[in-house]
């Protein structure tokens, strides 16, 4: 059974920072691609980043060079460090791992 466990959501103001963490478990997690979405309220879900198994990364272009995906194989963890913060970057953000495996979320809200 494949869980993903998300954390380090929280209350922000504009330009600061936090970093989300997802821990997977029940999958072959060094062979994975993982993902980071977002919904804000009202909105369809969105792709925020993902990063392969070598290791190669990807980004929206609305975060790009604030945001970054890592990976740890050796805690079965996918990391999002965001920075410089916005109100629009306020949503719950998913961990997802193909097919069809989501976490519970966590809420990220920016506020001034």
């Amino acid at each position: 059974q494949v869980q993903l466990v998300e954390s380090g959501g929280g209350l922000v103001q504009p330009v600061g920072s936090l970093r989300l963490s997802c821990e997977a478990s029940g999958i072959d997690f060094s062979r994975c691609a993982m993902v980071w979405y977002r919904q804000a309220p009202g909105k369809e879900r969105d792709l925020v980043a993902y990063i392969i198994s070598i290791g190669d990364t990807n980004y929206a272009s609305s975060v790009k060079g604030r945001f970054t995906i890592s990976r740890d194989n050796s805690k079965n963890a996918v990391y999002l460090q965001m920075n410089s913060l916005k109100p629009e970057d306020t949503a719950v953000y998913y961990c997802y791992v193909h097919p069809l495996n989501w976490g519970q979320g966590t809420q990220v809200t920016v506020y001034s």
